[in-house]
């Protein structure tokens, strides 16, 4: 992804470049015609002229250190002052019977490539009326022997054709280049920001559902509080107290949730990743008892995290796909990524993969589930995600190949966020792989996991 560029730097430095190689070819251009082919010029006048060049070429070297954006009119008369300098040095050496007149068209080719049209136009006009005036009045060139003229004449021409290629190439190549890299960046620009306008009315629309569902959690906690009493007397209701038990403690997770929701506006949430991983991943697993998960290896004891409440709604996210994709298993492992200021959440299972179908749009945009969801968690999912400097990848445990199209291949999900470094001793180590919300065994036993990931879109 290309940055957009504000630096004056992408035209006027390019500019202040080509103008400094210009000085150097023009004093090289005068001492070789001076000195080697017996050509006496008006030095004073001409070196005049070009220590005012130097002159004005320092002031667009600070111009462009200040970092701030150009102006087309600044552009228009950095332009300006080049063909005017141009114009003065053939003025003293020939005028039009100068080879290097034609060295109007790469300054008329770069004011095109830069200006809008009309700015392009006013310059056009400014040298054809300089190439009309060294027509009528000019100082002419003093030679020792004018026999050699032609071949001087032809000998510059080849020169100045050399030198007009080779500027138009480089600074119409490279200006080209940055506009387009200009444009690209701010099409990314715009696609962020509609994917961000998007996430917002999406949480807009659950803050609004958060607070509409607050007075139905507290009824239904109400009623399950008075059948579990109920349930101590009426012999006709105790079959069912496990299971009013099992909703009492979904319901502590909602309110729970609902709480969190609430004091994450004032609240920070910078953790050591091995202090936060446990209590998430018991969480986690109370919403998914059934579910036969294992956590792969221990949490990163060194590295803390900005935003561990954005980094646990994109995990739940990934781990409640992969638990509709295989409820038999599901695993995490978390690590220090390749490069140390990032860590590394891998989310596997073993589920069907990731229908073709989906792989282009999938955290683009919500899509249908092929379980029946929208698709709208992951794509919060990958939008969170860029917004904390991080990115997610979704990709096969094992590839389909021919004559194995049902076999399982599962998915894995990889999330990538930046860590701080933390000291070694602040991390506390992960849950243990087959510890369950109490702490006791569980059933979940994945041991050769390898690396599957959510298989279905959100």
């Amino acid at each position: 992804m290309h940055r957009i560029t504000v630096s004056a730097s992408v035209n006027l430095g390019h500019l202040f470049w080509l103008r400094s190689l210009a000085i150097i070819g023009q004093l090289c251009t005068i001492a070789f015609v001076q000195f080697f082919m017996g050509v006496r010029l008006p030095l004073p006048a001409m070196l005049f002229v070009i220590a005012m060049e130097v002159l004005f070429n320092g002031v667009t070297w600070l111009r462009v250190s200040q970092d701030r954006p150009e102006s087309n009119l600044e552009l228009f008369g950095q332009i300006w002052v080049d063909i005017g300098a141009l114009s003065a040095l053939l003025f003293l050496s020939g005028g039009t019977t100068n080879p290097f007149v034609s060295l109007y068209l790469p300054s008329i080719a770069i004011a095109a490539a830069v200006l809008p049209w009309y700015l392009a136009a006013w310059l056009a006009a400014f040298a054809v009326t300089c190439y009309v005036l060294l027509g009528f009045d000019s100082v002419p060139l003093n030679m020792d022997n004018p026999a050699n003229l032609f071949d001087y004449y032809r000998a510059g021409m080849w020169v100045n054709f050399m030198v007009s290629v080779a500027l138009i190439v480089w600074f119409v190549a490279r200006m080209s280049r940055a506009l387009r890299q200009r444009e690209n960046a701010l099409a990314d620009a715009q696609q962020r920001l509609l994917r961000d306008e998007r996430a917002v009315a999406l949480g807009v629309q659950a803050a609004t559902v958060t607070h509409e569902i607050g007075t139905p959690l507290s009824t239904i906690a109400m009623l399950t509080e008075e059948l579990r009493d109920a349930a101590r007397t009426d012999r006709g209701l105790a079959p069912y107290v496990a299971d009013l038990d099992l909703l009492d403690q979904q319901m502590s997770l909602c309110t729970s949730a609902l709480a969190r929701l609430r004091s994450r506006a004032s609240s920070g949430s910078r953790q050591a990743v091995g202090e936060w991983l446990g209590p998430f991943v018991e969480q986690w697993r109370l919403r998914h008892p059934h579910v036969t998960f294992e956590q792969v290896g221990d949490a990163p004891a060194d590295a803390s995290l900005d935003d561990t409440v954005a980094v646990s709604q994109i995990l739940t996210i990934l781990l409640d796909n992969a638990a509709r994709a295989s409820r038999d298993h599901v695993t995490l492992r978390s690590q220090r990524a390749e490069h140390d200021d990032l860590v590394e959440f891998e989310v596997c299972d073993a589920g069907p993969g990731i229908p073709a179908s989906l792989r282009a749009s999938l955290g683009a945009a919500p899509v249908d589930s092929t379980q029946g969801g929208h698709g709208v968690g992951l794509y919060l999912a990958f939008s969170s995600a860029a917004r904390l400097g991080g990115s997610i990848e979704l990709s096969d445990v094992n590839p389909p190949s021919a004559g194995a199209e049902r076999v399982p291949r599962g998915t894995r999900a990889v999330l990538r966020v930046p860590a701080r470094a933390v000291a070694a001793s602040a991390g506390a180590p992960g849950m243990r792989p087959d510890a369950g919300p109490d702490g006791s065994s569980d059933s979940a036993n994945s041991s050769g996991a390898g690396d599957p990931k959510p298989g279905a879109a959100h």
